[in-house]
């Protein structure tokens, strides 16, 4: 297949620091992060992609040090001219910082610059140590999601199914702003009433007038997931959001870490096979294209 990845992630440990990939023996929401504590380039991404042929991509940023944002952003520009991916750069930008405004437009000198993630929550007893969710009651937070919108760009939105209905609240006043739900919003409770919370948040997150939501990561939440419970996930956020409105990502190289990305691709291919051939070039092409402006 030819496809468009909408969410992975490089790194290059000289060129920008990300502390979590520097700490030895620290075991993350995901698993053990040893494997990948390297340099992953896209020379990695595209062997890790064979047979299937990547025609363009989005870059979403991956947790460099606070402060260094801007490093990761210009090496991915660099990155990008000289081997032709990421087509796209989700960049890291702290919408709450009193210097937002400027902040978002150093990032949006780079051309492929097209959006920003500041991860609201990563999995239940991570954000209930890190406070990540309180982002969700500042009203700085609130502000610099309008001025993410009116400087023409997305928002990548990383939580947590509890965490749902504070954000659709808040992303309701900001109608304009286009919101990518990162992660089919990570559903880790797959208890019978943990799935019935999560399809209510899909649900309401879905109205939002310029909402998609992305297949991806789903190794993070079920490591040994089978084909049966891939596919229930997948099919109710193409039930909610329609393949017009959802796309394909990789998640690479961390979920590397359990599954291989053509298994990826071929679950995802049979949970959106149903919906047709129109719904296949979608998902793994046509959505991102449209989202993120892609050439």
């Amino acid at each position: 297949m030819r496809l468009v990845d909408a969410h992975h992630h490089l790194w290059d440990l000289a060129a920008v620091e990300y502390p979590w990939l520097n700490a030895r023996g620290v075991r993350r929401f995901f698993g053990d992060p040893t494997p990948i504590q390297r340099d992953y380039g896209v020379a990695d991404l595209r062997a890790d992609a064979r047979p299937h042929e990547l025609v363009a991509s989005v870059h979403v940023q991956v947790g460099c040090r606070p402060g260094r944002e801007l490093d990761e952003t210009r090496w991915l520009q660099a990155v990008g001219e000289r081997d032709g991916l990421p087509t796209a750069i989700v960049a890291a930008v702290d919408l709450t910082a009193p210097d937002a405004v400027s902040r978002l437009r150093e990032h949006g000198r780079s051309d492929r610059v097209r959006g920003v993630r500041q991860i609201v929550g990563r999995e239940p007893a991570d954000d209930e140590r890190t406070g990540a969710g309180r982002v969700l009651d500042d009203p700085a937070f609130a502000a610099g999601l309008r001025a993410l919108a009116a400087a023409g760009l997305s928002f990548d939105l990383q939580l947590t199914v509890p965490q749902m209905p504070r954000a659709a609240a808040l992303l309701e006043a900001v109608p304009e702003l286009p919101v990518a739900l990162c992660h089919c919003g990570s559903p880790w409770d797959r208890t019978a009433s943990g799935l019935a919370e999560w399809r209510r948040g899909l649900e309401r997150l879905a109205r939002l007038p310029r909402s998609v939501c992305k297949l991806s990561g789903l190794s993070m939440f079920e490591p040994a997931w089978t084909d049966a419970s891939f596919v229930s996930i997948a099919r109710a956020v193409l039930d909610t959001f329609g393949p017009e409105r959802t796309m394909f990502g990789s998640n690479y190289p961390v979920d590397g870490l359990h599954r291989g990305y053509g298994e990826i691709v071929e679950a995802t291919r049979r949970a959106v096979e149903p919906h047709g051939p129109g719904a296949l070039a979608r998902v793994f092409g046509d959505t991102a294209r449209e989202f993120y402006r892609l050439a």
